[in-house]
């Protein structure tokens, strides 16, 4: 059955929804309403879920006429009348538990997300036992069932999936999409993250997309993100941002890193007495006397000395001498005092 009408995509009204759209497919008399993470498939495939009804006061953020809506199978094929971005597919299918899921993709999304390569199933590191804990958060959440490794559920600190030593968090992976990582990025909230990840002995962050995809982007300047992920690389070099073309392969990955992690920092001596000194503060170096407290001293002492300009040594000495103070803790010289 083909309805020809228009593609309506508006605001979510849920609030704290993680799909922040709704999508009205013109199919049958209703049409399909979905819920969306995207607006459109352009990097990777969407993932959708089906919305109960269209509301009558939606907040519309883009119509375009259709040319053709097409029920094909557990395939719904949409061709929209323009130029740019006009051919893609919802899927219909089930996930884990016989719950229903939509994905929405292109033909180069779909491409994309067959990368051609297969996962290898040997263990992580040689462990034959890998417990990676999952933050009891994090929504759609990777089940490690290609993995030889185990899940469990906790509240974790930071990241979303780490690996627990002696009750501590001691290594951790913070999963994100393309588009999550650049609102994390523009909002400013990326680099508290990346802050909290460096004080773990191991962490990182791996992105469910491909590195290219960020010059790709058409919502925000690809070259802001690119100068915004290069800076939180300088600035938290122990953090790595590792981009993996698919959701598989970041799953992967992050099985890979957090194997290693554990067996590394089982065996890495003096690993307990490192992790103590994060949480203990260096000390403060003792305060410095500025060159007014230096002189006001040098003219109680009977020193001479003018009333402006740079004070001669062997006054800085003698003060040094006078207050205790070590000969490489240099008073400040400035001629401002």
């Amino acid at each position: 059955m083909t309805v020809v009408d228009d593609f309506v995509i508006a605001r979510n009204p849920e609030e704290g929804s993680t799909l922040p759209y709704l999508l009205r497919i013109p199919l049958g008399a209703a049409g399909v309403v979905l819920k969306s993470r995207e607006t459109w498939p352009r990097t990777s495939k969407v993932y959708c879920h089906r919305a109960i009804e269209w509301p009558a006061d939606a907040d519309v953020i883009e119509r375009v006429p259709v040319r053709a809506c097409v029920r094909r199978g557990a395939a719904i094929d949409l061709v929209l009348d323009r130029g740019r971005e006009n051919r893609s597919q919802f899927v219909l299918t089930r996930i884990r538990g016989g719950r229903e899921a939509v994905f929405w993709q292109t033909a180069r999304t779909a491409k994309q997300a067959r990368p051609n390569v297969a996962v290898p199933g040997a263990r992580a590191s040689g462990l034959s036992e890998l417990e990676i804990v999952v933050d009891n958060r994090e929504r759609y959440a990777y089940t490690f069932a290609k993995q030889q490794a185990t899940t469990s559920r906790g509240r974790l600190d930071v990241g979303d999936y780490g690996v627990v030593l002696d009750g501590h968090l001691v290594a951790s992976v913070e999963r994100k999409t393309l588009a999550d990582l650049v609102s994390t990025l523009t909002s400013g909230k990326l680099k508290y993250l990346l802050g909290e990840l460096a004080a773990l002995s191991r962490a990182a962050v791996v992105v469910e997309d491909r590195y290219s995809a960020v010059f790709k982007l058409d919502r925000v300047r690809p070259a802001v993100v690119a100068d915004g992920l290069a800076e939180a690389q300088v600035r938290w070099p122990n953090v790595p941002i590792v981009f993996c073309d698919t959701r598989a392969l970041a799953e992967e990955w992050t099985f890979r890193f957090l194997g290693a992690a554990a067996v590394v920092l089982d065996e890495e001596p003096g690993a307990e007495a490192f992790e103590a000194t994060l949480s203990e503060p260096p000390p403060l170096p003792a305060p410095q006397p500025t060159v007014s407290e230096v002189r006001r001293w040098a003219v109680d002492a009977g020193y001479p000395v003018s009333d402006r300009g740079r004070i001669r040594a062997e006054i800085h000495a003698a003060y040094r001498h006078a207050h205790g103070i070590g000969a490489t803790d240099d008073v400040r010289t400035s001629s401002r005092g």
